[in-house]
């Protein structure tokens, strides 16, 4: 097998949150287009992915969540780039909204949608984990927190 040192997995974490049977979705600018995608970003150092997941759906939409279930592991390697996405998916509990946090960069509102109108607008997704995720929260295919095991303070004896 080759070695190609350009590519390096991008480690993101994504949260499907249901309110209502709607789904909290962030319309975010990617390379001048507008594309639907659920919060989701960059696992960032010293965090635990469920930190960060907390950390994005807060930065991305204003909403603070608590998360519950971790939904798995999506990978998807997009056309034209020279890395995929390895996303950590989680399903979380809306908790407070923070109407005038400011939202990151590229970010251009966030909203409610139903999962009718998600699959309308599917050709905005920004990936296909966006509906990946939310059939597989109505499904219930929800595994065990514990599948994530965070170690710290090993050394080799």
């Amino acid at each position: 097998m080759s070695s190609n040192q350009d590519w390096v997995p991008h480690i993101v974490v994504a949260t499907v949150v249901e309110q209502r049977g709607k789904y909290l979705i962030v319309e975010e600018r990617i390379n001048g287009e507008l594309r639907l995608n659920q919060p989701a970003g960059h696992w960032e150092q010293g965090e635990t992915l469920q930190q960060a997941a907390i950390r994005e759906t807060l930065e991305e939409s204003g909403w603070d969540v608590a998360i519950e279930n971790f939904l798995g592991v999506y990978e998807w390697h997009p056309p034209g780039l020279a890395y995929p996405f390895v996303r950590f998916a989680f399903a979380g509990k809306a908790l407070r909204h923070y109407p005038q946090q400011a939202l990151d960069e590229g970010i251009e509102r966030a909203l409610w949608l139903s999962l009718d109108e998600l699959k309308a607008r599917s050709a905005f997704h920004r990936g296909p984990a966006v509906l990946q995720c939310i059939e597989d929260y109505r499904a219930g295919r929800f595994h065990s927190m514990r599948a994530i095991q965070h170690l710290q303070d090993w050394t080799e004896s």
